[in-house]
């Protein structure tokens, strides 16, 4: 895709980002604005829009985010596909959130979103 995605330029290394591991083919960066200590996007090099467009690379970009998942005592495993499923980057990434007792975080199937 290019320039109009910020995931390709990141990827690229056009643009800034904190890489915390390389596969080569796959990246691992501490996302703007973590929603828990240790978040991090796992995002494959090679553009695809979500989980759904190619299953090669999303089995890898989901293999790379296992690895990083198990070193983890608890973790939210989460990828996106589509506006309607909260997608808001149309590259692929998978989110892993370390958690742990209390953290208090919601997610947005859980009873705390909805208790307003």
């Amino acid at each position: 895709m290019g320039a109009s995605c910020i995931f390709c330029v990141i990827a690229a290394g056009r643009a800034p980002a904190t890489v915390i591991r390389d596969w080569g083919d796959v990246i691992a960066i501490v996302p703007r604005g973590p929603c828990t200590p240790g978040h991090v996007l796992v995002i494959p090099r090679t553009h695809v829009a979500d989980i759904g467009e190619d299953p090669m690379v999303s089995a890898r970009t989901m293999a790379c985010a296992a690895e990083l998942a198990a070193k983890l005592p608890a973790a939210n495993v989460i990828t996106s596909k589509g506006a309607e499923a909260t997608q808001t980057v149309f590259h692929l990434h998978v989110h892993v959130v370390p958690r742990s007792a209390g953290d208090a975080l919601p997610l947005p199937w859980t009873p705390q979103q909805t208790a307003a």
